[in-house]
């Protein structure tokens, strides 16, 4: 009779570690593939001129030009797209940041501006201006809302960087530059991170306690194809736009390439995360004139500031 139990546990043994076994053989089945783009709008749903992206707290996911320029368009997780809205005086968006209230700022390169609009009313306010700028392209912005935008001039192929405080001051934070696009800042506020199309050069500055650029350092040079927008993970790597090459990189902030990904067209433009767990990676694609997604290892840096500011209001 002991023998028989004996048995018994043993083939119980064997079943309960062949069905471990199998569920998670499942569960990695059902689990999404990393780094493998997919379409998620409509090609020509938007314009060439397709740009931003930013997710909100809610997962929805914003692109300027719509359908036609000086607009913005608003994504839903499964694609489906619908105005937003329309920019008023001639205004043109590119980047586009939530700060941590959730106020939205859109990078007007026709007008010089920085936007402010209302979630609610979609009110514009002109939060910033400079006359000085060339054409504001892409923003990065701080933990403590200190926005930093990048302003190429194509025609001269240099650029500059602008800082805007809290209360809208515009202050250049950097000049002498190549065309500045892609810019972002580090998970920990210590440097930001600033990228040259034409020159295809990737740079970091230290950020100082007064907000100030210093310490200027080549990441990264390449010796082909052009950037465009730039974003960190939660890790602090870059996620770098490749545009013309139709890829997205993954890069250290030392400058060590860890992963490349095809993005289904030659242009991307521009980069963000979001989805439920911060590891969808949104771009926005030029060629074909939509946004594609791909699945990434590590939650994007913007996300994760969404995280924490809902548990402080709670």
């Amino acid at each position: 009779m002991k023998r028989f139990w004996s048995f018994k546990v043993l083939l119980l043994g064997c079943w309960l570690v062949v069905s471990a076994v199998a569920a998670a053989f499942a569960q990695d089945g059902d689990k999404e593939e990393l780094f493998v783009a997919r379409a998620l709008t409509q090609p020509k749903e938007f314009t060439s001129g397709i740009e931003g992206p930013a997710c909100d707290a809610a997962g929805n996911l914003y692109v300027v030009n719509y359908e036609k320029q000086g607009t913005i368009g608003m994504v839903a997780p499964d694609g489906k797209c619908r105005l937003f809205a329309q920019l008023s005086a001639g205004s043109v968006g590119n980047g586009i940041r939530f700060d941590s209230l959730g106020h939205m700022y859109v990078a007007d390169y026709v007008n010089h501006n920085i936007l402010l609009i209302d979630m609610r009313s979609r009110e514009q306010l002109v939060f910033a201006h400079s006359d000085k700028m060339n054409q504001p392209n892409d923003l990065a912005i701080s933990a403590d809302d200190v926005i930093y935008a990048s302003d190429p001039s194509w025609a001269k192929g240099t650029g500059q960087v602008w800082r805007i405080d809290n209360q809208g001051n515009v202050t250049l934070a950097a000049g002498d530059m190549g065309t500045t696009n892609g810019i972002e800042v580090s998970p920990d506020g210590d440097t930001l991170y600033v990228n040259e199309s034409k020159q295809r050069k990737i740079w970091a500055f230290d950020i100082t306690d007064s907000g100030a650029l210093e310490n200027k350092r080549l990441i990264k040079e390449f010796e082909d194809f052009g950037f465009d927008g730039m974003r960190c993970d939660v890790d602090g790597n870059l996620y770098v736009t490749r545009h013309g090459k139709g890829t997205v990189i993954k890069m250290t902030p030392k400058g060590e390439i860890l992963k490349e990904i095809d993005v289904l067209g030659k242009n991307p433009s521009n980069i963000c995360f979001g989805g439920p767990d911060g590891c969808t990676a949104y771009v926005t694609e030029a060629a074909t004139q939509q946004v594609v997604t791909f699945r990434v290892d590590r939650p994007g840096l913007s996300w994760k500031r969404w995280q924490r500011q809902e548990k402080r209001v709670e």
